[in-house]
């Protein structure tokens, strides 16, 4: 991050503290730390500029930007309901006034709160506003490393039952059994990854299984845990800002992800190197993060052969990965990533990135100070 911006972002930080922060506690009371770093979030955000305004036809809906506010102090908070944070809204008289509710009225219903955050779903709210938070504050910048990761995202929802795809049959022929003759051709096995790239970003994801169901992931001992739910998958920079992200179904493989996440993320950021375990060992994978540009280190899964090992150096670099898990792990912990509560891929990814959209500006403010 250039100096003069470096500087500005610190005046701004001072003007809070010194400024906004006392008068705050002379009118609410003293503020806790959930609280004062509430106040600077929100105005690193500045989500209630991304909702529609009323447009003065039919009954005045509630502010859609105090919703707005309330759903991202609900992820500082940690808290895991939607009931929770109005409960909080309604005894907290400073986080009422943080989040922009009039002070004279009452906290909107639950049923509001639902509303607005299926509005907040269909326009992609949160993602939006974090992809021009990454673009505005690392955008010019050369980011080092891009670690690139998946996470379970348990959901209390049933697992979609698998349909069994049949390929289409020929009446007029019967199959014939056994491989086939010289002169025929052999069947041509499409590979996923390498279709990927001939794709458009829009065509890439929409073939991407969404639904709730069973997935299975070796932890760092080596152990299987399954879980019903979700996969989110994440790439995030070597100072700890997520840049992109993507919900998947939790039985999608981690490789499938890689090319759209790359497509994401090059969009958005510059970076030298990208950093993958050893899911994500594919030729193809590799080429396509030279094209890009990249240098790809990527963990070599021996399939029961010889394991190929990094050189020195490289394993020195490798390490640097070790900021994916502690960004799923801050999302999981910090921001609301195990308490989802709502039903549905689209909403459940509100959900999450409502809790990105707190921790990117949280670990940009804690390179910052």
């Amino acid at each position: 991050m250039d100096a003069t911006r470096r500087d500005l972002i610190l005046q701004r930080w001072n003007v809070l503290q010194h400024e906004l922060m006392p008068e705050l506690g002379r009118d609410c009371g003293a503020l806790t730390p959930k609280l004062e770093k509430l106040v600077h979030i929100l105005d690193w955000v500045r989500i209630e500029e991304w909702t529609q305004s009323w447009l003065g036809i039919g009954r005045k809906p509630h502010e859609r930007g105090a919703l707005a506010n309330a759903f991202v102090a609900k992820a500082v908070l940690n808290l895991a309901t939607t009931r929770g944070i109005i409960e909080r809204l309604s005894m907290d008289r400073a986080l009422k006034r943080l989040c922009g509710f009039p002070m004279w009225k009452a906290i909107p219903d639950e049923a509001t709160f639902s509303r607005a955050f299926a509005q907040f779903t269909q326009a992609r709210l949160p993602e939006r506003v974090h992809e021009a938070l990454v673009k505005s504050y690392l955008g010019e910048q050369l980011i080092g490393h891009i670690s690139r990761d998946g996470t379970a995202i348990e959901a209390r929802e049933k697992a979609a039952k698998k349909v069994a795809v049949e390929a289409p049959k020929d009446e007029g022929a019967k199959a014939r059994r056994g491989r086939p003759r010289k002169e025929e051709a052999p069947p041509v096995k499409l590979n996923k990854i390498r279709r990927q790239r001939a794709q458009s970003l829009p065509a890439m994801l929409q073939e991407l299984p969404k639904t709730c169901d069973r997935g299975t992931k070796c932890n760092a001992q080596g152990y299987k845990n399954s879980w019903t739910g979700y996969k989110l998958h994440i790439d995030t920079a070597d100072c700890g800002v997520p840049v992109s992200a993507l919900l998947t179904s939790a039985s999608v493989h981690d490789s499938q992800t890689a090319v759209p996440l790359a497509t994401m993320t090059a969009a958005r950021v510059t970076n030298l190197y990208d950093l993958m375990d050893a899911a994500y060992c594919s030729v193809e994978l590799q080429e396509h993060s030279r094209s890009l540009g990249h240098v790809p280190l990527i963990d070599h899964n021996p399939r029961g052969g010889a394991k190929d090992q990094f050189e020195p150096a490289d394993a020195e670099r490798y390490k640097e990965r070790n900021q994916a898990e502690r960004t799923n792990g801050r999302l999981k912990d910090e921001f609301g990533g195990r308490s989802v509560r709502v039903r549905g891929p689209d909403k459940v990814m509100t959900h999450l990135m409502f809790g990105m959209l707190v921790l990117t500006p949280d670990q940009l403010m804690r390179l910052l100070m």
